[in-house]
């Protein structure tokens, strides 16, 4: 085993290990690679110096909701998609509107959802968005029925390479955020786009109000 003996040595160690990972590394994990025990401003020394060390390059490092991780730079990325055989799954503007909705008004149940979007929410939405690892069921509504309550993981945040909610670009600067950083990731066109046609539509006004919705019988509201 190599021996480490100076900062350098042991920022190659995170170097290796953050290149080859397959996800995000949360602090935690990472100092498992040492037997040594550093404090955490430590840590924080070592990661912003090997970031500094990427810098100009066409990988960062960057540190997400789950953990640290090597990605490419978002103007590098087009390039990249060119050798990959599979295109990234599109979805439907239903399941995008339900995603900005959790999103921005999580916990959320499917009945405040649907009551935002005057539709009833079918199923496969929800299984689509917990399948892909967007959302969550967080708990549930003390109400009759005990609906549950729906809110956005760490998986989201790192797809849309954020490290927590209040990064989120607010919904008026949505257009602004689209025209400047289109390939962020592959999730953000979509999201993003659809959050902007809510707007347009007056949906965003709902979105961002606090007072508790009407929650609608399903009977009563057309399906999708």
């Amino acid at each position: 085993m190599q021996e480490l003996y100076t900062p350098d040595d042991y920022k190659r160690v995170l170097e290796t290990v953050l290149l080859v990972a397959a996800e995000p590394l949360p602090l935690s994990e990472l100092k498992k690679l040492f037997d040594e025990t550093f404090d955490d401003e430590t840590w924080q020394i070592l990661l912003d110096d090997l970031r500094r060390d990427w810098s100009g390059r066409g990988v960062e490092l960057v540190r997400l909701a789950s953990g640290w991780r090597f990605q490419t730079r978002p103007e590098y990325q087009a390039y990249v998609a060119r050798l990959k055989n599979e295109k990234a799954p599109k979805y439907s503007r239903a399941v995008m509107e339900t995603l900005s909705i959790i999103a921005y008004r999580q916990p959320v149940t499917r009945g405040d959802i649907e009551d935002i979007r005057g539709v009833a929410v079918s199923p496969n939405i929800l299984k689509t968005l917990e399948s892909r690892g967007w959302i969550d069921v967080v708990g549930h509504r003390d109400t009759p029925g005990r609906p549950a309550l729906y809110a956005t993981t760490k998986v989201f945040l790192d797809d849309l390479g954020l490290r927590s909610l209040t990064e989120l670009p607010p919904l008026s600067e949505i257009e602004r955020v689209m025209n400047t950083q289109p390939n962020q990731a592959v999730l953000t066109g979509d999201f993003v786009a659809s959050v902007s046609e809510m707007m347009s539509e007056n949906i965003s006004k709902d979105i961002t109000d606090t007072t508790e919705p009407v929650i609608r019988s399903e009977s009563t509201l057309p399906t999708e």
